[in-house]
Order: structure tokens, then sequence, then C-alpha cells
């Protein structure tokens, strides 16, 4: 068996063993970090050797910590990361380059429709009709998008909506609230085999789903990183904030996962106070006073263009993992237009939390 785990903002380790009656055997750490004193890779070795195959990576994790030698020094790697990259070769995760990456990027959509897509394209790749798919949408319209399980009226202001046309829609997935304007948002969501994150804790999958994006912002200049649970940041602020939900494939099997992705590019900040109720509550556990300092725009950071800043995005998707161009089917569309009218552009939906 054999697993891959980029540890976040570190190298990449490679494990390779065998599942031998419940136990692990031939266990082989390898990888591209450093490592000191050159006897440590043994002794990770020979600590995971005959572990029962169902200990979690936290227990894994323990078992190397308690087997490296006195004065260890670990860059690049971790324990933690070892145990995930355990955990994947059991559960025989698959790899970003096994897959043939399709890419869509339409015009303008109105916002239920791009909810509805985010259901439909995930079901199909969930069904084995898709391959995985990267898609950049373009807004057609302001809009509020809160999370499945949010309040509606504890996190927007009707009337401040109203006001400035804001269209408000729920979507699928959990978190926040988040305020976007067609020029100042980038968003995009990835659908995946579930098979990609097998092995992964969910909260290790939103690292994991958008290290590349990390490497692409870092490639124009913006060092930035996950502040768990699901936000973007840098040193001057959150730029993004990004959701999940997963979804059982035909009769049960492995599914997949919608992670999608928002990002502010520029913000109209008075307007978004007037159209988002912002607690204290989450004031404080952002350890800023003001919702003004929590989001720092890509503009600001980047200096670039919108669309240059997209096209820098998807050049490194594209060398990383191979990109080709494709297209929401004519099905797929039919059925996403459907559920836009019936269900995300409904009240009952919407309003389903009061």
């Amino acid at each position: 068996m054999h697993g891959e785990y980029k540890v976040p903002g570190g190298k990449l380790v490679v494990v390779d063993l065998e599942n031998q009656g419940g136990v692990l055997r031939g266990v082989r750490v390898a990888g591209d970090f450093f490592l000191e004193p050159d006897e440590a890779i043994a002794a990770i070795d020979a600590a995971l050797e005959g572990a029962p195959a169902d200990t979690d990576a936290t227990g894994l994790a323990a078992r190397i910590e308690a087997a490296l030698p006195e004065g260890t020094v670990m860059y690049g790697i971790t324990a933690e990361g070892v145990a995930v990259a355990v955990r994947r070769a059991l559960a025989q995760a698959t790899d970003w380059t096994d897959y043939d990456w399709q890419f869509i990027h339409a015009g303008p959509q109105a916002p239920a429709l791009h909810m509805a897509l985010d259901e439909v394209l995930t079901t199909e790749v969930a069904a084995g009709r898709r391959p995985p798919t990267l898609r950049v949408w373009e807004w057609g319209a302001p809009a509020v998008i809160i999370g499945s399980f949010q309040s509606l009226r504890n996190e927007v202001d009707a009337e401040g909506a109203a006001r400035h046309g804001v269209t408000v829609v729920r979507r699928i997935s959990g978190g926040g609230a988040m305020f976007v304007e067609a020029g100042n948002t980038i968003t995009y969501s990835l659908s995946v085999p579930s098979s990609l994150v097998s092995g992964l804790s969910f909260a290790d999958s939103y690292a994991y789903l958008d290290e590349w994006v990390l490497e692409a912002l870092g490639d124009m200049g913006i060092k930035a990183w996950y502040q768990p649970l699901n936000d973007i940041a840098t040193d001057v602020g959150k730029i993004a904030g990004a959701a999940q939900k997963r979804m059982v494939g035909p009769d049960g099997g492995p599914g997949a996962i919608l992670h999608h992705v928002t990002m502010s590019y520029d913000i109209d900040a008075g307007k978004m106070l007037e159209v988002l109720r912002i607690g204290k509550e989450k004031m404080s556990d952002k350890g800023t006073k003001s919702a003004k300092k929590r989001v720092d725009p890509l503009r600001r950071q980047t200096g670039l263009p919108r669309e240059a800043v997209i096209d820098r995005m998807v050049q490194s998707f594209h060398d990383r993992y191979g990109l080709a161009p494709g297209s929401v089917t004519g099905e797929e569309l039919a059925r996403a237009e459907e559920l836009a009218a019936t269900k995300f552009s409904s009240a009952e939906w919407t309003a389903r939390v009061p």
C-alpha cells in the first residue's frame, strides 16, 4: 500500500507498507523533508512497524513522537503528517494526478443557479459520470450566500439587502455568510471523489484541497496559510473562506465532496456591513474589533487585475495536476436550472432556518 501527504506549509511525506493480519508491516517512510539525526528515519519506521492497522492518526503520531531520538529536528515533516500518510495508504486514497481534471469557467450566472450547479456537478462526480472538476464562478448579481445551517434573520439585514439590490441564497454546505459582488469576488468550486481525501480528518481536508491555491498566491507574492477551520489568511487579514458538503454515491457508494471558496478581490466594506449582521462574538473569535479589518482584498495585496489573479490560479492548478477545458452539459444545466427555480430560489429553502 502506498500513501502520500503534503504537510501543510511543509514537504511531501510518502509511506509504503503492508497490512498483514491487521498490523502494519514493511513500513518505509520517505519524502523531500529534512530530518536530523539520520537514525530518526529508522526510528519512525520502527515505531510504526507492528502497529494495529486500525490505529487512528493521533495514536500513530504518538508512537512516532515517543520513538524519536532525543534532539531530533524535523523540518517540513511532522509526526502528524507521517500518521496521515499512513492512514491514506491504508484507505487506498487517490492522488490529484490520478485524474483527468476538467475546468469550467462560464459567463455571469444568477446566484441561485450557482448553488444548483454545485449540487448537480458534485452529484455527477459522485456517480462517476463526470470527472473531477474545477469551476470558477462569475456572478450575475450581488448576493449574500448563507451557510446551510445559519439563521436567515440573524445573518442578513433584510432592509439593507433590499436597499442595495442584494439577492440572498442559501447554499448546501455549512459555514458562514459571504457577501459577493461581480468584479469584487473570486469564487471557485472543486467537485472531487471522496477517495481524494481518504485518510484525512474533516479539518485536514480543507487545507489539503486548497494547498494548490496557497502556492498560487505565494507565486503572486502573498504568503497565505490556512487558519482552521476554513479561512485562508495572511498577516494583514483574511482573504477567503471555504466550505464543504459531502455527498454519497449511488447505492451508498464512496461519493464525492464539494469544496468551494470565496475570495475577496475587492470589497465595499460599508455596504457589506449594511447587509450582513456580524456579531460581536464572531469579531471576538477572529481577534479583531472591526469587520472592515477582517478582510484584506487581493487587489491591494497583488496589484493585479482580477482576471490576472484568476488566470494565475488556474495556471498553477494546470501545472500541478493537469486541467482540460470543459463545460456544463445540456442535461446538467437543465437539472441545475430546475433546482435553481424550485429549491434555491424558494423562500422555503432560503428561510429553512428562519
